[in-house]
């Protein structure tokens, strides 16, 4: 007993988060690989073709064209961390627009607003593979949801929008066979 006693005087308290630490990592360990605890890998359903819209607001563009052209690549940005160059698929480029009343009360007209002639709105739709899982689909590590900001980048642009829309193009059931049917996750 005289010499337990004197091993503990012996300890100091460094010694003792070292070994509590120690002990924490194996028991983390034998949960993980018991699959008692599911690590992020395991949280993958699948991997599918995503198709998402950034919507692009108040470009101004004095040039002649929209350098932001289908079928071409852009770098994108999410959340200010680089990612990849993804395929534009589409691009729908429009002019500031106003709305203004009749003489009849009960109706509008919109038409484009010329004080503001060069300030457009964008939505490019752009295609990656993204990893599907219960929470939604993740692209570059990061979860692809409406509101996320990204940043498009070219040889002579960079400009910032947000996700508008999401489509799922296909899904692997859990029998491996491809779905086909798009789910979508924008609102209408």
């Amino acid at each position: 007993m005289q010499k337990f006693m004197d091993l503990l005087k012996k300890v100091r308290i460094i010694d003792i988060i070292i070994i509590a630490g120690v002990i924490l990592a194996l028991v983390v360990g034998f949960f993980t690989f018991g699959n008692f605890r599911q690590t992020a890998d395991k949280q993958i359903e699948a991997t599918s073709k995503v198709r998402f819209q950034v919507y692009i607001r108040s470009v101004t563009l004095t040039g002649e064209k929209i350098p932001l052209v289908k079928g071409d690549k852009t770098f994108i940005s999410i959340r200010n961390v680089p990612y990849s160059d993804l395929d534009i698929v589409d691009v729908q480029a429009d002019r500031k627009k106003i709305v203004l009343p009749t003489f009849n009360s009960k109706k509008v007209v919109v038409v484009e607003d010329v004080s503001q002639a060069d300030s457009y709105d964008i939505i490019v739709t752009l295609e990656d593979t993204a990893k599907i899982t219960k929470d939604g689909a993740v692209v570059g590590g990061n979860k692809i949801k409406m509101g996320l900001p990204i940043t498009l980048e070219g040889e002579d642009y960079r400009f910032t929008g947000i996700v508008s829309s999401l489509h799922i193009l296909s899904i692997p059931d859990a029998h491996g066979v491809i779905n086909n049917q798009s789910t979508t996750y924008d609102v209408q």
